[in-house]
């Protein structure tokens, strides 16, 4: 496939960031599309074009795929204290991309979680699956990365970590979580991005080789750290509240919890994936690549 335009959305996102400077590096033509270009750094301003606004924006999203032939899509977190329910937030802001890609014939990457074919409520999982039925739909071409728990949200806890030497989730302790860090995840986007074989639609999980428990998760840690860090689980219901409290709103502390319930369910395990598949990174290599120098 003669090469167009790709289209980068959440260029200053941890994902969307770790995309771009991957598919930069390969000398593509790129258009990123951003809310705020100030935000991006110099050389992404002189390498790219920028399109200023919204994904969400059927105008921006239009102009932005004028002439491209491919798209990285990532739906970014709505805002924490005036969120509605996810559903409608993933589908609203997706709808315009999915139709705009499938008129141009642009081929999509998009990142969702794994979980296909899950059964029940699962809170802001069930938007993402919600989401990929609707890009489906439409009749894109796509890729869809099937994503479980993200190894960076421990950089939410780095403090409680350093000062109390005690990581905290509402996921159950003795229950394997699967996981994945966001670098494999950019660079299975941009692998794909740059590929002009594929076609049609597919889902790709991407997960790391592990399968840990948060407790076991807390023995690597220990062990990256070189000092001792146990996990405590909170109840959900605690969860919530203290999201509440923290100023999240009512919907989306609700779709948080009922998240950690799904996973807690198994969620993760419904869908099926090859274990010759699995990420490269490991959770003890991040914890000693990644985790060691941010925490210090």
């Amino acid at each position: 496939m003669e090469a167009l335009m790709i289209v980068i959305t959440t260029p200053t996102g941890d994902i969307g960031r770790q995309v771009l400077d991957r598919v930069l590096d390969r000398g593509e033509p790129v258009r990123v599309i951003v809310r705020d270009p100030s935000r991006l750094p110099e050389h992404v301003r002189a390498q790219t074009e920028v399109v200023p606004g919204s994904h969400a924006d059927p105008d921006t999203i239009a102009k932005a795929l004028e002439g491209a032939d491919r798209l990285f899509w990532l739906v970014p977190p709505a805002g924490f204290a005036d969120a509605g329910p996810a559903g409608r937030y993933y589908l609203d802001f997706t709808r315009a991309a999915a139709q705009e890609a499938a008129r141009r014939d642009v081929r999509m990457v998009h990142v969702t979680t794994l979980g296909h074919g899950h059964r029940g409520e699962a809170g802001l999982l069930s938007a993402a699956l919600d989401m990929d039925r609707l890009i489906e739909s439409s009749g894109v071409q796509h890729r869809a990365l099937a994503l479980p728990f993200f190894m960076e949200n421990l950089f939410r806890q780095t403090q409680q970590i350093t000062e109390q030497g005690v990581f905290s989730l509402a996921n159950a302790a003795d229950r394997p979580l699967p996981l994945v860090a966001t670098q494999d995840v950019a660079a299975t986007a941009a692998a794909l991005l740059l590929d002009g074989a594929w076609s049609g639609q597919a889902r790709v999980p991407v997960v790391s080789p592990d399968r840990l428990t948060p407790d076991a998760m807390a023995g690597i840690i220990s062990d990256a750290l070189g000092r001792t860090v146990r996990y405590q689980q909170v109840p959900v219901a605690e969860f919530r509240a203290r999201m509440l409290q923290h100023g999240a709103s009512p919907a989306l502390a609700q779709d948080m919890a009922d998240m950690i319930v799904a996973q807690n369910n198994g969620i993760y395990d419904a869908e099926p994936r090859d274990p010759a598949s699995a990420a490269a990174t490991g959770f003890r290599q991040w914890c000693q690549d990644v985790l060691r120098p941010a925490m210090r």
